[in-house]
């Protein structure tokens, strides 16, 4: 069936009011073709061709350059309504969202602040427009023993003749191999510090996939190991400066913490919606334990939410401020833990029968699993908003580095 047969799309970008609209005319489409992503564990090429035609690869590009223009809230309400439909579809889309964003919404003044040479300006544009035009970006920046502390990450680059050499390993890189470029976090070899900076890596010759990609949950975002042994030249280095990976990761959490949070409050309602047909089918909608189970289920996803838009709200109207960043942290922490709790109490009132391989519910639980032990983990995100509740510095008084 064509797109424009039950999604509405225009030949310009969508606004972000009809970029919210086109999400959720999709969600069904794309929960219908879940199951079958999650047994292969395949790409979910046709959602993305969907997202492609939509206009939603570029929801984060300014306008002026092709894209919707979205702030982050906008991206939180079309994150929330792919992730109701399906989760790992909604996971890339938040990895190419974390990369756009980050370069449409970092402040002009704030990178010449950091020292951005003009050529960042027409580098960061260039990858903008190339979204807007369709292109999927990917993050490399876990590692294998690290995590995603970038202080401790071991890929290196190093300077040479015409640019960097970049060399390394990441994991649990979603849609890889099927991004056309990879924002890259590397440290720099010469330097006894932790001293890392951020590459756009296209993909091609020096980038290897390596299936490795057969988790509990989320199955389909192919999230495999990528290997790097490439030569790029110089305005593959974002900002054109080196250094200001952790730098920016303190300053402005969101596209690091709080984007997966709007996935996972999708995820929740998701389990909510699958749960109800289920029971509904099953002639269990009459027992007040069930109904008193979806009530709960309800309230703690919709408080979910409207967490997540407290924070998106505070990132696009103050980004970078203390309490702004203290929502984006609540915001990680409450969408995970509930989407892995509501997920199970739907699935217990379900019964044996929706644990069945090919269930929906079945498949939403693993997904929503994964929302808490996602960097930064729930246990993290705990101890971070612990230490400011208390009065401390989060980011430098917890005894390790949080990055």
């Amino acid at each position: 069936m064509p797109l424009s047969d039950t999604v509405p799309t225009t030949g310009s970008p969508p606004d972000p009011t009809a970029a919210m609209e086109i999400a959720s005319a999709l969600a069904p489409r794309l929960a219908e073709r879940a199951q079958e992503h999650d047994i292969s564990g395949a790409f979910p090429a046709a959602d993305f061709a969907d997202l492609r035609a939509s206009g939603l690869l570029g929801l984060m590009v300014p306008a002026r350059l092709g894209g919707t223009g979205a702030s982050f809230a906008d991206y939180a309400e079309v994150a929330m309504a792919i992730g109701s439909g399906a989760g790992a579809t909604a996971l890339i889309f938040n990895m190419h969202a974390s990369v756009t964003g980050a370069l449409a919404h970092t402040p002009d003044e704030l990178v010449r602040q950091l020292g951005a040479t003009d050529g960042f300006f027409v580098t960061r544009d260039r990858l903008l427009a190339e979204a807007a035009s369709g292109a999927l970006y990917a993050v490399a920046m876990s590692e294998r023993g690290a995590g995603s502390r970038l202080s401790r990450i071991t890929t290196e680059y190093r300077a040479v003749d015409g640019g960097f050499r970049v060399t390394g390993s990441k994991t649990f890189v979603s849609g890889a191999g099927h991004a056309d470029g990879y924002l890259l976090a590397a440290r720099d070899a010469a330097s006894t510090e932790p001293k890392v900076s951020y590459f756009v890596i296209p993909a091609g010759e020096g980038v290897r996939v390596e299936p490795t990609w057969d988790a509990m949950g989320m199955r389909a975002t192919c999230s495999h190991d990528v290997h790097f042994d490439v030569e790029v030249e110089p305005d593959a280095l974002l900002g054109g400066v080196e250094g200001l990976a952790i730098l920016l990761a303190q300053a402005m959490p969101q596209w690091l913490v709080a984007s997966y949070a709007a996935v996972y409050a999708g995820v929740a309602r998701s389990a909510i919606e699958a749960g109800a047909a289920h029971l509904r089918r099953r002639g269990l909608d009459s027992l007040p334990a069930v109904r008193s189970r979806l009530g709960r289920a309800d309230a703690a996803a919709a408080a979910a939410a409207l967490v997540v838009r407290e924070a998106a709200a505070r990132v696009s109207a103050e980004p970078g401020t203390p309490e702004t960043n203290r929502w984006v942290w609540r915001a990680k922490l409450t969408a995970g833990d509930t989407a892995a709790q509501v997920a199970s109490s739907v699935l217990e009132a379900a019964g044996t029968s929706a644990t069945r391989r090919g269930h929906p519910l079945e498949r939403i639980y693993r997904d929503a699993r994964c929302g808490a032990l996602q960097p930064a983990t729930s246990d993290v995100c705990a101890d971070w908003l612990g230490v400011a509740a208390l009065g401390g510095d989060p980011e430098n008084d917890g005894g390790t580095p949080r990055w």
